[in-house]
């Protein structure tokens, strides 16, 4: 049987103002089980004191390293990352996130078990604390799907290992601050990289607290989504959902109340198929739930608002551009 190198691993973690996560992450790179040959992260311009967290946590860990790139995206972090990684082997995750202790162990034993990989991909849990965070999770979080080995979700940088060859033949990520991950992953697979699964390689990571918060983020992530060209995924079908809603509004206006009905049957629909979706074997009691049904109606309404926003501070960002 041929005999294979050892798999040496580098932990590329872009950071921007993440002072008050960035402890959790680093202590459970620290529990690994397999520890990583090294660890970079990148701050990509922090206005907290992250660089100094980190600076300090890393003081007595001659595997770390603290890389100031200035004003960086997220991609063009996990690249400088990257490109100063000692290793072929690329372990990605995000600030923000804390890893289960067995994380790195399983997504390297598939390199292992299959050499010719080119990316493994694990999987990542809503760390929901609260019962908004639980609703939360209900409302975004996309459901796991069934594989030979467990659960899993798809494909995230959150949880991934990649060969630097397999990442220096895609381009590296695009320089953007939303939707770098997808369009990596997504030029991966157009050029026939070979991916692997390891459900056991789990991350876990806050969701936002608040409305307030959560609108917050999905606005940037909106406008960031646009920015880079990815309308099409998100916004088109949230737009198409509310053209067709609109129709039986103008009917209601112009010929009879009875179509102001449809409407709101309709938001009633779309919060019963996105809690029957995350179910996960749980009865109809549970998805009837009055104050979990509600939230969960608040939270996607919120988050089209911001959808929506976001989509309008881009256009005008460019029609401005344009215009100088």
């Amino acid at each position: 049987m041929a005999s294979h190198p050892p798999v040496r691993t580098s932990v590329v973690v872009p950071v921007r103002d993440e002072a008050a996560t960035v402890v959790a992450l680093v202590e459970s790179l620290r529990r690994q089980v397999r520890q990583p040959d090294e660890v970079i992260f990148v701050d990509g311009g922090s206005t907290d004191a992250t660089a100094a967290v980190i600076e300090q946590l890393g003081a007595d860990e001659p595997r770390f390293q603290l890389i100031r790139a200035g004003s960086a995206t997220p991609g063009r972090g996990r690249n400088i990352g990257i490109e100063h990684a000692s290793h072929e082997w690329i372990a990605l995750t995000d600030a923000g996130i804390e890893l289960d202790d067995h994380w790195l162990d399983r997504l390297v034993r598939v390199v292992e078990h299959d050499p010719d990989v080119d990316i493994v991909y694990g999987s990542f849990e809503p760390a929901a604390t609260t019962f908004f965070q639980r609703c939360a999770a209900i409302a975004y979080v996309q459901a796991p799907r069934s594989s030979p080995r467990g659960p899993v979700r798809d494909g995230s940088t959150a949880s991934a290992l990649v060969r630097k060859h397999a990442w220096r033949r895609a381009g590296g990520f695009p320089d953007l601050r939303a939707a770098e991950d997808q369009i990596f992953m997504r030029t991966l697979r157009q050029q026939g990289a070979r991916s692997a699964l390891a459900p056991e390689a789990r991350v876990t990571w806050q969701l936002q607290p608040t409305l307030l918060t959560t609108f917050a983020r999905f606005r940037t992530y909106s406008r960031h989504n646009v920015i880079a060209g990815e309308q099409a995924g998100w916004h088109h079908g949230v737009a198409r959902l509310y053209a067709v809603g609109l129709v039986p509004v103008v009917l209601g206006v112009v010929h009879r109340r009875m179509w102001f009905a449809l409407p709101g049957l309709g938001v009633i629909a779309r919060v019963g198929r996105t809690l029957w979706r995350r179910r996960e074997g749980r009865g109809i009691g549970w998805m009837l739930r009055p104050d979990r049904f509600a939230l969960v109606g608040i939270i996607l309404a919120v988050i089209d608002a911001a959808t929506f926003a976001g989509w309008a501070e881009a256009a005008l960002g460019s029609r401005r551009s344009s215009e100088r």
